[in-house]
């Protein structure tokens, strides 16, 4: 997910350079979206894994 954030960035650079307003602030927008949603699972992740990590110690001992 974090490299369509980067690809949808890049068009956006690409796109506002050459002029094309609408085009760039619709892929910036889709990039930002996508960053959040990457930031937002990759916290949940990392919290899932420090639970399950506590659960597999816990049935271990």
């Amino acid at each position: 997910m974090l490299k369509y954030a980067v690809i949808f960035a890049l068009i956006a650079l690409v796109a506002g350079a050459l002029g094309f307003g609408g085009v760039a602030a619709g892929a910036a927008g889709i990039a930002k979206l996508l960053f959040g949603l990457f930031l937002l699972m990759a916290v949940i992740f990392v919290v899932l894994a420090a639970l399950g990590v506590g659960a597999a110690k816990k049935v271990l001992d």
